[in-house]
């Protein structure tokens, strides 16, 4: 089974914002062509489509997290303001934006109300895995994790390769070696009181 988080985030939400599109329970407010999404951004959204791209980037946050509000949300879209000289500063998001887009999930049947936060709804699983086969589909890759595992592997199997071709050549040089050299005559070891004995005179 093909989980969300197997393809590239930005293929996946711009995908479900598509289809979010056809929804007539998701539809930008009147207001959302002349708002920003918080205190920290200093326009308001270039693309037109923001509303759905902010939708479909709540399921993906739900499915990641599973039991989110909006306050944790709001830390997550939020970003760092510049006050002109002053040390820059973390800022949250709207939190406006992000309680109507929720509740136009749950109108249309994504996401249902918990006692604390929202949760994704089967319905909302599922629009998120199906759209994450089709995008495995269209566009067959693999996750940086797992394929920097992969590469980890081989690096780790030419190692080893190199270190057993390198200690069989050293052992073939080490026989080589000791087949032509003379064999040392192992004399008897002088007792201790004879070494560094100085030779008597004649």
């Amino acid at each position: 089974m093909v989980s969300a988080l197997d393809v590239p985030p930005k293929l996946l939400v711009d995908r479900v914002s598509e289809k979010l599109k056809t929804q007539g329970n998701i539809k930008p407010p009147l207001w959302a062509g002349f708002v920003k999404t918080g205190a920290h951004a200093e326009r308001k959204p270039q693309n037109h489509d923001w509303w759905f791209t902010r939708c479909a980037s709540i399921l993906r946050r739900l499915y990641i997290e599973g039991n989110v509000g909006v306050g944790r949300l709001r830390t997550w879209y939020g970003g760092r303001k510049s006050p002109g000289t002053s040390i820059e500063y973390h800022v949250d998001a709207g939190g406006n934006i992000i309680r109507k887009a929720m509740q136009q999930l749950e109108a249309a049947g994504f996401v249902k109300k918990e006692k604390i936060g929202r949760t994704l709804t089967p319905a909302g699983r599922s629009l998120l895995e199906k759209t994450a086969m089709e995008l495995t589909k269209e566009h067959p890759v693999k996750r940086p994790e797992i394929k920097k595992t992969e590469v980890m592997k081989e690096k780790k199997i030419e190692i080893v390769k190199e270190k057993k071709k390198e200690g069989e050549s050293g052992r073939a040089r080490t026989a080589g070696t000791d087949a032509g050299a003379p064999k040392k005559a192992r004399g008897k070891k002088a007792p201790d009181g004879e070494k560094g004995a100085a030779p008597q005179a004649s």
